[in-house]
């Protein structure tokens, strides 16, 4: 059928198929569910619009953004945007590939403001109270909720581990191999031995899970008979055993990984490693997974400090003291002593060390006052 003569839901049917040779098939669903909703709307609003020539800002699209501020319930943000974005680009893909789209249906200004996610990691008590209660529990759901805590994977990513995941990298070097997942990146994910403890004891639980599990998981970690099963399966385990821990909020599988990312960054790890670490693209993505608290920025400032080389610059003394001998030179050469003496007690932040360079300073004040009583005296 001709551009002219096909309706508006074929014109975006036919251009979402063409997606899939590039597309993974969540992004065509999400491009569907977008482009379905959309149309619906012109289809209420105005049932005599038919072609995409005839579609304008105002009212057309101008009403669309009304209508998605006034669902209820009330869409969030993030979801009113990425609608919006889903609809553009379908527009501009439609009009590079020569159908008469009118340019700026949609802006920039148009798009909502992000949403300001809030970091969630478990409280300390509540992470260790679960942590014990999945080690009480001991299953084979329990240890792989308790390795993706101790390695921060996605859900998604721990149901598709293969039996093979464990990679020995170097002479008592171990990483989690994780495969292509969510943004189409595969990772190493160092651990040490108690993780290396839970996943043999996954391999050693995993074949007492049901025979039909078993023939339909080959190669896989977690047996499942679908990655939507196996991800409920974990959802309620999760759920139980934070129940049974007292835990004082709900805890999902995602918890766990903001928990992870939490806790390395108070280990000490950067934001370069944590991201990868996490296998983001983008560090401002990992800053949104982060709890950076007024603890956590003294303790990095003060390590820095610690951490940081202290350059001082060398001892300047005038030419003509440098070869010549009496007093004025050696009271120069003193004075010179004292200021890069307290150069150097400025940079210390042992307050001990600090005391002692003062008490230093002191004896050399009292020799530099000796000198120049003595040089006073013999004139």
């Amino acid at each position: 059928m001709s551009p002219s003569k096909a309706s508006l839901d074929q014109i975006f049917e036919s251009h979402i198929r063409s997606l899939a040779v590039t597309h993974q098939p969540g992004t065509l669903k999400a491009y569907r569910g977008a482009a379905r909703r959309f149309l619906r709307y012109l289809h209420h609003a105005f049932p005599q619009l038919r072609r995409l020539a005839q579609l304008r800002r105002d009212p057309h699209l101008l009403g669309w953004f009304r209508s998605l501020c006034e669902q209820d319930p009330p869409l969030c943000n993030h979801t009113r945007r990425q609608q919006l974005i889903l609809i553009r680009r379908l527009l501009e893909d439609l009009a590079a590939h020569g159908h008469p789209v009118q340019p700026g249906l949609i802006r920039s200004e148009d798009l909502p403001p992000r949403d300001r996610w809030l970091p969630k990691p478990l409280p300390l008590e509540d992470d260790q109270r679960l942590q014990q209660e999945l080690r009480r529990t001991d299953n084979l759901l329990s240890n792989l909720l308790l390795l993706t805590r101790f390695t921060g994977i996605r859900i998604g990513e721990c149901i598709r581990l293969p039996l093979d995941c464990l990679r020995q990298i170097g002479p008592d070097q171990w990483a989690l191999h994780v495969p292509l997942g969510k943004l189409h990146t595969e990772r190493l994910v160092p651990v040490d031995a108690e993780v290396r403890g839970i996943i043999q004891r996954i391999l050693a639980l995993r074949p007492l899970a049901r025979p039909e599990l078993l023939a339909r998981s080959e190669g896989f970690l977690l047996p499942h008979g679908g990655p939507w099963g196996a991800y409920h399966r974990l959802f309620e385990t999760l759920a139980d055993a934070a129940t049974r821990a007292g835990c004082s909020a709900p805890v999902t599988p995602h918890r766990l990984r903001h928990t992870y990312a939490s806790e390395m960054l108070r280990l000490g790890v950067g934001l370069p490693a944590l991201m990868q670490l996490l296998g983001h693209n983008d560090i401002a993505m990992t800053m949104r997974y982060l709890e950076v608290t007024q603890q956590d920025l003294q303790r990095e400032f003060h390590r820095a400090r610690q951490n940081a080389p202290h350059c001082l610059p060398p001892l300047s003394l005038p030419e003509h003291a440098r070869d010549a001998a009496g007093l004025p030179a050696i009271q120069q050469v003193l004075a010179a002593a004292r200021h890069l003496l307290e150069m150097h007690r400025r940079c210390l932040t042992d307050e001990k060390a600090r005391r002692r360079f003062q008490l230093l300073d002191r004896r050399l004040r009292a020799v530099a006052d000796q000198f120049a009583h003595i040089a006073t005296a013999g004139k």
